[in-house]
């Protein structure tokens, strides 16, 4: 900090500047013991801003601000307004190194004590860095080196590659103020003001200005700050004085409106990749109920909300969402054990997406070793702790497992050999590097200002240590830095090119540079950067999405490390799964679902106000879970029957009667046996068709007859073949056809034998229509009743195959008049001239001798009525069984037809005296 300058006043704040350490003359060190100018001025400011009258003004004021210590005289501090001490007032006392180190390690008040980076060049950027941690006790913690230290060396070292290898502004250097926000976005704003100070021109009361030779040079621009809450903060304030600002880690969505951070930039991209591929790695890991803990900061909240939506859009359930409280003292070990309690509360949601920062992550896996649930959890982590050694040191059983997301960065050409040369001696630039050896080393460097970390340590550095790979952890994420700084640079290069036409140096043009017009070049910029990897921001100003895939795991027992397992590019997630160990020896993700995949056969029944939890019923047996809604079964249709995995209806194979059963060969072997007898006795029937006896029993009538006897025996055929419309046709035909040409032959011939045999008890004359032809009349008038009767029926209800299912295990294809008996149509009127039959055969039962055909045909008849009255009740018995059914009917036809035969032709087949 400028000596001059201790007051600042801004239409925004006021800022009271730090007190120097202790000021020493030669030999001696001096403190004053009465209030000092810089105490009065405070003080008279304090009056001014409040309007209240001159009273004690609180010692806690400026806490933090000079470096003081209580003596008999009251308040002592040491002001850095004075050069000498005869200006400061009346006594002063002389101290001793000894009183020195007391007054400088009392409490640690002078904690922490303001220091700057500053590199002379023609043009400045400002740079904000987290030296220190952010400490919820005071305002910085403990140095950070990897994210601060490494960062602000980085920062340096590309600032010189950019002046004396590149060069690449004719004539211009580039400068640097750095300065540390602790991590802290209040600290953060209050160090900011520093960078806006050359950008005001008017300052409307002198007493506050500073003094002339306290003028400093205009800052460019902005690298930083770190986290995302911190840059808002910043961002609200540059954008006041048009200051561009690119962010190196900051990566909430938040900061991508550039309605609200117009002058803001950054070289890392959004968070919103990073949920986005977070939600990748969860479904890519099965999970589907998860917890998410978050950080209670732009950083975390706007995260959390993309988060959120994202997955419910994918159908993943969050279990328990946690804030983590940030910069409060709430936050202690209790706040965090009670976040691990809670994770516990839901033992199935083994998954957990953490995002936050590393201080904030660390507290939650001490908290998750103090708690014994160290194989409860598996982490998504967010970049905001991805690969820190503040999370992973010393809790590595708890981290062990983590996936977490890291914006894809390449090593910084040549600084690793850069930062492994550094030492005390040889870096006197870097205010902060003196504490960063004692902590890394873990000693005290003599001459140090004690604070509140480096007390602990036993022994003194001796400035000889060395930084080796060994000893060394580098943040993998300093290729953004790098690019933030190249970014400007180049920008200033575009710039310079433009407005100066190319001449070497400044013109004055950019004395200073306009803040607006570099932001424009800015935005524009595309360069190879020291990782050799092509840079440009997107239209949001932020850089190209690219993310590796990092895993924490135990490559040997009790060695743990961070591997690349993958990577997240344009939208597209690649994770090797062999390289990833949840456990040891266990490469198996673990389940995070609310609530088990239902068994087959069974349906869920939700858990209310759970969308991923629910309980499972088992469907009936005849039921499958509903393909269009799980929560309830569907019974399967009649015909099919659940598949194994009871998730589809199947078809049950279609059964009918088929020729290869064992019901169908029966028939048809009885057919085929008749229509051999038949064949062989209408071949007799030819050959002696000139007989006697052949001709009384009435030639043309016997072959309609045998015809009828036939076509019974074939019918059966049509009967046990597949079912088809056609088929079925042809069996409702002729199943009630055949009957009708034999009973009608039979009635015809009966009707005759019965007309002689009355005509010659009255009369000689013989009676009419008993001629062949007059025969063949009749029984084609009967035969055509049964053909008008089954046309009609045809067209009132066409024949047809159908499935037919008797029990709800059976498909049977048949033709529909065996469903629903329809068939007896058919048979009615066969029926009809069977029982007209039997009653001529009974009235020319005493007929003479040369008539007794009229007993075979009744003897015909009465076997014949026997038959079907069997057939009758066992064709409607037998509705459940169709094959049964069918059988039943082919082999009725069959005896009704070999009965026939037999009763009518047999006698006939030898009789010696009458076959002449």
């Amino acid at each position: 900090m400028h000596p001059g300058c201790c007051w600042l006043a801004v239409p925004i704040l006021i800022i009271t500047l730090h007190p120097s350490e202790m000021r020493h003359f030669g030999d001696t060190h001096y403190a004053p013991v009465e209030e000092s100018a810089f105490y009065k001025r405070s003080l008279a400011r304090h009056h001014h801003r409040h309007k209240h009258k001159h009273e004690e003004l609180d010692p806690t004021f400026f806490a933090d601000r000079p470096i003081y210590v209580n003596l008999k005289d009251g308040m002592t501090f040491i002001d850095r307004d004075f050069g000498e001490p005869s200006k400061v007032g009346k006594d002063w006392i002389n101290m001793s190194n000894d009183q020195v180190g007391e007054l400088k390690d009392k409490k640690h008040q002078h904690w922490p004590i303001k220091r700057e980076a500053v590199i002379e060049g023609d043009l400045v950027l400002g740079g904000l860095m987290m030296v220190h941690e952010r400490s919820d006790n005071m305002t910085c913690g403990p140095v950070m080196p990897q994210g601060g230290v490494q960062a602000l060396e980085t920062m340096l070292y590309t600032l010189d590659y950019i002046n004396n290898k590149l060069k690449l502004i004719p004539g211009v250097v580039l400068g640097a103020h750095i300065l540390d926000d602790c991590d802290k976005d209040t600290y953060g704003l209050e160090m900011a003001v520093d960078f806006i100070k050359g950008s005001i021109s008017n300052i409307d009361d002198a007493e506050y200005a500073c003094n002339a030779t306290a003028v400093r040079k205009v800052i460019s621009g902005v690298v930083g700050a770190a986290s995302s809450v911190t840059s808002v903060q910043v961002a609200n304030l540059l954008r006041l004085f048009k200051i561009p600002q690119v962010s190196f880690f900051s990566t909430s969505p938040e900061l991508s409106n550039k309605a609200r951070f117009e002058y803001f930039t950054r070289t890392i991209p959004s968070d919103l990749h990073q949920v986005r591929a977070m939600v990748e790695i969860v479904k890519k890991l099965g999970w589907s109920y998860v917890s998410i803990i978050y950080e209670e900061s732009s950083y975390g909240i706007k995260a959390f909300e993309e988060l959120e939506a994202l997955l419910a859009r994918n159908g993943i359930c969050i279990a328990v969402k946690e804030k983590l409280v940030k910069d409060s003292g709430v936050a202690d070990e209790r706040a965090y054990d009670e976040i691990v309690q809670k994770l516990l509360t839901k033992p199935r949601a083994r998954g957990a997406i953490i995002f936050g920062s590393d201080q904030e992550v660390a507290g939650v896996m001490r908290a998750v070793e103090r708690g014994n649930a160290t194989s409860s959890f598996s982490w998504v982590g967010s970049d905001g702790w991805s690969a820190r050694s503040l999370v992973s040191e010393g809790n590595e059983r708890a981290v062990e497992g983590t996936i977490s997301v890291q914006p894809q960065a390449n090593d910084v050409k040549g600084f690793k050999e850069y930062f492994l040369g550094l030492n005390v001696k040889n870096n006197k630039r870097n205010p902060w590097f003196v504490e960063f050896w004692e902590d890394h080393f873990q000693c005290r460097y003599p001459g140090s200002p004690r604070t509140p970390y480096n007390g602990q340590y036993s022994h003194t550095c001796s400035g000889l240590e060395r930084l080796t790979d060994n000893n060394t952890e580098f943040e993998r994420q300093l290729q953004f830095v790098s690019d933030a700084v190249m970014a400007f640079a180049y920008a200033i290069r575009d710039m310079h090119g433009a407005v100066c036409a190319g001449r070497p140096g400044l013109c004055d043009a950019m004395r200073p540079a306009s803040g607006a017009d570099l932001l424009r070049y800015l935005r524009k910029v595309n360069f190879i950067g020291l990782s050799e990897d092509e840079f440009h921001f997107d239209s949001n100003g932020d850089g190209p999405a690219r993310y590796n895939i990092l895993h924490f795991k135990q490559v040997t027992r009790g060695v743990y490390r961070w591997e690349n397992v993958g990577q997240y590019l344009d939208g597209e997630l690649q994770l090797n799964l062999d390289k990833i160990q949840f456990k040891w020896g266990e490469r198996r993700p673990p389940e995070s679902v609310c609530s088990a995949e239902c068994e087959l056969g069974q349906a869920k029944q939700y858990v209310e106000g759970e969308s991923c939890c629910w309980h499972c019923f088992n469907c009936t047996q005849y039921e499958i879970r509903s393909p269009y809604v799980e929560t309830a079964c569907m019974v399967c249709p009649r015909g099919t029957l659940p598949d194994p995995t009871r998730t589809q209806c199947r078809q049950i194979p279609e059964a009918y009667l088929r020729p290869d059963s064992a019901w169908a060969i029966g028939a048809m072997s009885f057919s085929s046996v008749g229509i051999l007898l038949t064949a062989f006795v209408c071949g007799v029937w030819v050959r002696h068709s000139s007989t006697p006896v052949v001709r009384a029993s009435g030639r043309e009538l016997s072959y309609v007859l045998l015809a009828g006897i036939l076509m019974c025996y074939l019918v059966t055929f049509a009967l046990v073949f597949r079912p088809t419309d056609i088929l079925c046709s042809i069996q409702r035909f002729g199943t009630g056809f055949c009957f009708t040409v034999v009973y009608a032959a039979l009635l015809t011939k009966t009707n005759r034998i019965s007309r002689i045999f009355n005509a010659s008890k009255h009369s000689a004359k013989r009676p009419i229509l008993i001629s062949p032809s007059s025969q063949l009349a009749i029984c084609a008038a009967l035969v055509s009743i049964q053909v008008l009767i089954v046309v009609v029926w045809m067209i009132v209800a066409p024949a047809r195959a159908m499935f037919h299912y008797p029990t709800r295990e059976d498909n049977m294809l048949v033709c529909d008049s065996y469903v629903d008996a329809s068939y007896m149509i058919a048979f009615f009127y066969p029926i009809v001239l069977i029982l007209v039959c039997t009653v001529y055969a009974v009235l020319t039962r005493k007929i003479p001798e040369a008539f007794n055909e009229s007993k075979h045909i009744g003897f015909t008849m009465y076997t014949t009525c026997v038959i079907w009255l069997a057939f009758v009740p066992l064709y409607f018995g037998t509705a459940s069984h169709v094959p049964l059914r069918v059988t039943s009917m082919a082999v009725t036809i069959s005896l009704s037809a070999s009965v026939t035969l037999i009763c009518l032709f047999s006698p006939k087949f030898y009789i010696p005296d009458d076959c002449v």
